[in-house]
């Protein structure tokens, strides 16, 4: 994933150009972040159930049509968690205090990172002959957000790697991402996720 051109989409560029000045501020915002993020993750991989519509795994039950969709024809999974540290958190406070611009950028960049760095953990899953469904989070399609709360039990998450959630279900450090994939018995790649499975094809954020 170039994070660049992640971040400048998250800032709604789109497949327009971003002028001087926002390219600086990227490459600064991206060097302050470097020196700071202490990326750290934890995995569980399980059995899986699914039927009618419900996913039984880990000791709980997700009720999720979109899940199931995604896990269709898995019997496991392998839970997920990662994040970028409080580091990140602490630097946007201070850029939001002092300069608001390099704040939205820097926001934008963390984000395109703590993804980029889901698609290494991925990625070295891949490597080791796991074939992987992508991932899939709480509060996408019909799978409640209030799942995290499961998450931060079943990855025993703070005591791992740092990472909680609010009674808002806000992700503590904010830069942090959890999800499950399925692990299929074979290479099924025509699943489909994200900008490719959506149908407003006008949005400013949407991939090329």
């Amino acid at each position: 994933m170039d994070v660049f051109k992640e971040a400048l989409r998250y800032l709604g560029y789109g497949r327009s150009e971003a002028d001087e000045e926002v390219n600086k501020k990227l490459y600064e915002c991206y060097d302050a972040l470097k020196k700071i993020i202490m990326p750290k993750s934890v995995i569980y991989e399980c059995d899986a159930e699914m039927k009618n519509g419900v996913i039984k795994t880990g000791g709980i039950a997700i009720k999720s049509r979109n899940l199931s969709k995604n896990l269709a024809g898995c019997k496991r999974v392998i839970f997920m968690a990662a994040t970028l540290g409080q580091g990140v958190d602490m630097l946007l406070r201070r850029f939001s205090k002092t300069d608001m611009p390099m704040a939205v950028i820097a926001d934008a960049l963390a984000t395109a990172m703590i993804e980029r760095y889901c698609d290494e953990i991925c990625e070295d899953l891949k490597q080791k002959g796991y074939n992987l469904r992508p991932r899939f989070s709480p509060g996408y399609g019909d799978f409640d957000i209030s799942h995290q709360k499961d998450f931060m039990n079943i990855l025993d998450c703070h005591k791992k790697i740092g990472l909680t959630v609010t009674e808002g279900l806000m992700l503590v450090p904010s830069k942090s991402v959890t999800a499950i994939m399925g692990i299929s018995d074979k290479d099924d790649r025509c699943i489909i996720s994200g900008c490719e499975m959506c149908k407003k094809t006008d949005c400013p954020y949407r991939r090329d």
